[in-house]
């Protein structure tokens, strides 16, 4: 944990710098998903992931670095710190959604050994009206 306390106003800003081909989320989603016990977030002062565990799964709903934060290894460490928390939560299982021409993000993941485990067609709307594929990706914490 970073001692930083998620704040739906910061992590919107957040998210809103972070994603400019996609819809932002407002601080009251925000707000009404950290109510949620098995919701979680992981903070630093240029980004954070937010994490909902159940039931031995976990899935990372979304990871935002501002622009001038990236490429300093960031993204690798709240993504680190996001399966941490999810081990200490008792997920066994990880799972994400990213869009398929988010070559960054995939690069994050992968790297991190995450694997492919499927593709929505279409999953995402662009504010020019176009559609973007969503590909899921699995974590597997447990050695079966």
């Amino acid at each position: 944990m970073s001692g930083i306390v998620p704040d739906p106003t910061v992590l919107a800003r957040i998210h809103a710098a972070s994603f400019d081909n996609m819809r932002h989320w407002s601080a009251q989603e925000f707000e009404e998903l950290l109510a949620s016990p098995f919701v979680f977030a992981e903070m630093a002062e240029q980004g954070f992931a937010l994490g909902r565990e159940i039931a031995g799964e976990s899935e990372l709903l979304t990871i935002a670095v501002l622009p001038e934060a990236r490429g300093q290894g960031l993204g690798r460490a709240l993504l680190a710190r996001f399966e941490a928390a999810s081990a200490a939560r008792g997920a066994q299982d990880l799972f994400l959604e990213v869009a398929a021409d988010n070559v960054s993000a995939l690069s994050l993941y992968r790297g991190a050994g995450w694997r492919e485990s499927g593709r929505r067609v279409g999953y995402y709307d662009r504010p020019n009206g176009q559609k973007q594929d969503a590909i899921g990706m699995l974590k597997q914490l447990r050695n079966d």
